[in-house]
């Protein structure tokens, strides 16, 4: 009964699955070719003058773009680091989320508003196959979401490779000296291959909003009530760190909420990432956040008394 579950599910889910991937894959794809472009010409001038260069793009309201693509740690003379900022790009976590919050929102309120959970419960099936079956659709459509931004990747680097320096006019307002040192290799190099790890975050953030996602599924009764407030509780928590990044008064909340776990850059500009305590910590935290969410849906769903259909 459970395997009859899980594919009901998918039958469901398998349209927004196939577009937010393609989406996923074509937006890496795409941020291979900025890479190409941004490194190509940036990097040049990043060699001549790297502090006036920095002092343009980030000052005043610079700032938040410096936030939002990884802070201090990310040098744009890498084009490795350059590619990394695809993995936290605001659009892809959007993505993510929206996915998530569609997914798990829709997983149980979505069927008792539609009606239609009051006749499958008409049937001899234990509530927490239900919850059961929602964990296996996760288990099955969030790597897929995951490959998806890596194959993305492996044919946008594939289609830019190698990338070659391009002269580009200065944008500041004075002469440039000469070039210190010439480009080197190793700073135009993309290796997709270490962009793997970083799906095991991009995981894990999915599991976290799915989880407390159903959890809010399992205690609604109209979906668009939980979608609402999902949206809302998810969009608060990426407000606060982002803004906490930037004002000290909000920086102590930025743990509270799941994007400050959300750390792909360090697996993958890290070559010795798994031996850093700080990034187990961070999926732990995620995957905590999931189970928990799950137990907590599997409870009040067992418990609680479904309404009539309206």
């Amino acid at each position: 009964m459970t395997g009859m579950l899980v594919r009901k599910s998918l039958r469901d889910v398998r349209t927004p699955l196939i577009v937010v991937a393609l989406l996923l894959a074509g937006f890496e794809c795409l941020w291979c070719k900025i890479t190409e472009r941004i490194a190509g010409e940036l990097v040049p001038l990043l060699q001549q003058a790297p502090n006036d260069i920095l002092g343009v793009l980030f000052q005043g309201p610079g700032q938040i773009l410096r936030t939002l693509i990884g802070g201090e740690r990310i040098n744009l003379a890498r084009a490795m680091d350059v590619l990394s900022i695809g993995y936290v790009h605001p659009l892809v976590q959007t993505l993510l989320c929206i996915w998530a919050i569609g997914r798990a929102g829709g997983a149980i309120t979505g069927e008792i508003d539609r009606g239609t959970m009051e006749l499958l419960l008409a049937q001899p099936v234990p509530r927490s196959r239900v919850v059961l079956a929602q964990l296996c659709v996760d288990l099955i459509t969030i790597p897929i979401l995951c490959l998806s931004l890596w194959v993305g990747t492996l044919l946008g680097a594939w289609l830019v490779s190698p990338i070659a320096p391009r002269a580009m006019a200065s944008p500041l307002p004075v002469r440039l000296p000469a070039p210190q040192r010439p480009v080197s290799p190793e700073q135009l190099a993309l290796d997709p291959l270490a962009c793997g790890p970083a799906l095991l975050n991009a995981a894990a953030l999915l599991f976290a909003v799915s989880g407390y996602t159903l959890w809010l599924s399992a205690r609604g009764r109209f979906r668009g009530r939980v979608l609402g407030i999902a949206v809302l509780l998810t969009l608060l928590q990426f407000l606060v760190n982002v803004i906490g990044q930037l004002w000290d008064v909000v920086g102590p909340l930025r743990p509270f909420t799941v994007f400050y776990y959300y750390q792909p850059q360090e697996m993958i500009l890290s070559r010795d990432w798994f031996a850093r305590p700080a990034v187990w910590l961070s999926l732990g935290v995620l995957v905590g956040v999931g189970t928990a969410g799950y137990f907590m849906a599997l409870r009040v769903f067992c418990r609680r008394d479904l309404p009539a259909p309206l």
